[in-house]
């Protein structure tokens, strides 16, 4: 066996024939491992049995909530290559306004889970849906361009409890910036919010960076108590 040596020659010595055979047998088994490690792919038969989470979706657009079940192939398992994998999605409702595109819409997003490979596409893309009647905004402040754009936040929010999605978090000033201007806002506060009402105030302006009803006015400069976007920097 011939071994390319692209690096520049700094040193050498002998190497005893015992040693080359376990280096040798190491290499080989490491790379036996490798081709034994499970990717997701189409041909991947259904187990028994799934891992699934259910999400609930509850919209001013119907009095019936959606529920998004996502089930999860294990890939891999009892070895330090295990991967939990999303293999396939249900959405049910008494609401049948909208079955055909439903059920049209999980048949193609199973499709897409059981190619394998980076899947996280899908998210954006559902998101970027809008309604042309207008949005919503759900509980929270968040505001929803559409139904499919929910269906799409419901995924991120399993792809990020699968470990598929990193959540980069805020840095250290944007959070030192947050939690002034939530201070700065509650020493103001003199009542309660009603319960069940939003975490931000009632007054709050859409912010455009993370679509969310939390912007308000602080030191003159509209600023986000969400992420921490601000007009001023």
């Amino acid at each position: 066996m011939s071994i390319k040596i692209e690096k520049k020659i700094v040193g050498f010595s002998v190497a005893k024939e015992n040693e080359a055979k376990t280096e040798a047998n190491a290499d080989e088994q490491d790379r036996r491992e490798e081709d034994n490690v499970i990717h997701m792919h189409e041909k991947i038969e259904r187990p028994e049995m799934l891992l699934g989470s259910t999400y609930k979706i509850k919209t001013p657009l119907s009095e019936h909530a959606l529920y998004i079940t996502i089930n999860d192939v294990i890939l891999n398992p009892a070895t330090e290559h295990e991967l939990r994998r999303p293999y396939e999605i249900f959405i049910n409702s008494k609401n049948m306004d909208h079955f055909q595109w439903i059920v049209a819409l999980t048949r193609i997003i199973s499709a897409v889970f059981r190619k394998g490979g980076d899947v996280t596409f899908l998210v954006e893309e559902l998101r970027s849906v809008f309604d042309p009647r207008g949005g919503y905004f759900k509980k929270g402040g968040k505001y929803m361009p559409s139904l499919v754009a929910e269906i799409g936040d419901a995924i991120e929010c399993h792809l990020r409890m699968i470990g598929m999605l990193k959540d980069d978090g805020l840095d250290e000033h944007q959070q030192k910036l947050i939690d002034e201007k939530r201070a700065q806002y509650d020493s103001t506060v003199k009542q309660a919010e009603k319960s069940g009402a939003s975490d931000f105030p009632e007054s709050a302006k859409l912010c455009v960076k993370c679509h969310t009803k939390a912007a308000i006015m602080m030191d003159g400069c509209l600023t986000c108590l969400n992420c921490g976007d601000s007009k001023c920097g």
